[in-house]
């Protein structure tokens, strides 16, 4: 299986289906090509939240603004699957999502040799290599006769010729959110780097104390308008209502829960706090883009 993730909208991903099906016939399932236009950051939280739904497969990833420059190409693996894609960071959160923890995943460099397009790497360059890998992988299924392994997975990629280990590879780290308590301490929570923290904002210690406030930042806004904040749905989960940069807005388990055109704050299944308005758009209603703060106060006013 080779899934398929651009900003490219239609027609650019059949060329690149095109270049693959000249060397494989693996299975081929588009993850979205309507990605926010040259966003690293935003394909790098979408493919977090979609690729561990998919089982061990070749993941290529195509938002590059910096087409045609000095930017590297990487293979990355993680677990037993792999990640085509540029070196801007969108790479590495998935990464770690699909890895049993950060070391197993290792990172290597595309040798670009000549591409026939300088606009055009994902077809150019992306696309035969995302190729060569699935056919490295699919050789090495039938020598194990079944799933392969993890470590046999990095054997694959260590025989492909051109791929050499990456030095510093660009990673995107999303922030995580501020929470202060009833103590009157405000807990920064660390970068995930620290490995105090996970990646998706929870605290590995239990923290003590209600909580007073929770000052996060927009990670996304999806096609419906639904503003997609860094703060843990745990922390706004069962609440009547909140005041969301001062604005007092009922939480909800659901859009029907508040009459069409009301705002609400719901938790999404990707378990974060989001800022929506049944059958509207959240990012008008409240005015939020994506790196905007966003400050949820608990209210003690009951339905």
């Amino acid at each position: 299986m080779i899934t398929l993730t651009s900003d490219f909208g239609s027609p650019y991903p059949a060329a690149m289906k095109g270049v693959i099906r000249r060397h494989t016939d693996a299975e081929l399932i588009d993850v979205a090509h309507d990605l926010p236009r040259g966003d690293p950051r935003a394909a790098a939280f979408w493919l977090r939240f979609v690729l561990p739904e998919f089982p061990p497969a070749v993941h290529c990833a195509v938002v590059d603004p910096g087409v045609g420059t000095d930017r590297d190409a990487l293979v990355v693996r993680a677990g037993a699957h792999v990640i085509v894609a540029p070196d801007n960071g969108l790479a590495m959160p998935p990464a770690r999502a699909l890895a049993a923890d950060e070391s197993d995943v290792e990172v290597w460099s595309i040798a670009v040799n000549d591409p026939a397009s300088e606009t055009f790497h994902g077809r150019d360059v992306f696309a035969p290599t995302a190729a060569r890998v699935r056919t490295a992988l699919d050789d090495e299924l039938t020598a194990s006769d079944g799933e392969p392994a993890v470590d046999a997975v990095a054997e694959a990629l260590a025989g492909i010729d051109d791929l050499a280990p990456a030095n510093d590879p660009v990673d995107v780290r999303f922030p995580e959110p501020s929470v202060e308590r009833d103590a009157g301490e405000a807990e920064k929570d660390t970068d995930a780097e620290d490995g105090t923290d996970s990646e998706d904002g929870t605290d590995d210690e239990a923290d003590t104390g209600d909580v007073v406030a929770v000052d996060g930042e927009v990670l996304a806004i999806d096609r419906f308008g639904n503003v997609i904040t860094n703060v843990p749905g745990e922390l706004v989960r069962g609440r009547d209502w909140v005041r969301v940069n001062g604005d007092l807005t009922p939480v909800a388990e659901t859009f029907g829960a508040v009459d069409p055109g009301e705002r609400l704050v719901t938790v999404g299944s990707h378990g974060y706090a989001e800022c929506d308005v049944n059958d509207g758009r959240g990012d008008g209603a409240f005015d939020l883009r994506p790196g905007d703060a966003v400050r949820f106060v608990p209210d003690s006013v009951s339905l």
